[in-house]
Parts: structure tokens; C-alpha cells; sequence
């Protein structure tokens, strides 16, 4: 595995509970460590934009 291939595996991690249904943005779904990698510098708040008419958050 090189560089680019690790981060294409962490941005389909870090997008999956978008991808699924469970939030419309990347940054609303709190278990992730979407949010450590944005306060490293890696990632934009923003990153991986807004899906529309999905719930905010949906927790079972």
C-alpha cells in the first residue's frame, strides 16, 4: 500500500455514514476520526460537501 492508496481507504471511511444515509455531511457524524484528521490540518471542515434530504443525524 503506498500513500495514495491510504488515502483514497481513509476518505471512503471518513465518507461511508454519508455514502449509507446515516448524516448528510461528513462532519455532522460524531464517531469519526473525520474530526481528528481536521484539526490535524488534513482535511477541510467542509470536505466531502453536503448531501441534501438526508437527516442530520440518524442514530438507532
Amino acid at each position: 500500500m503506498n500513500e495514495d492508496d491510504y488515502r483514497r481507504h481513509i476518505d471512503y471511511i471518513h465518507f461511508n455514514p454519508v455514502k449509507h444515509g446515516l448524516v448528510n455531511e461528513v462532519r455532522i457524524w460524531p464517531y469519526s476520526t473525520f474530526h481528528r484528521y481536521v484539526k490535524m490540518g488534513i482535511y477541510p471542515e467542509d470536505w466531502g460537501g453536503s448531501v441534501g434530504g438526508g437527516p442530520e443525524v440518524f442514530l438507532w
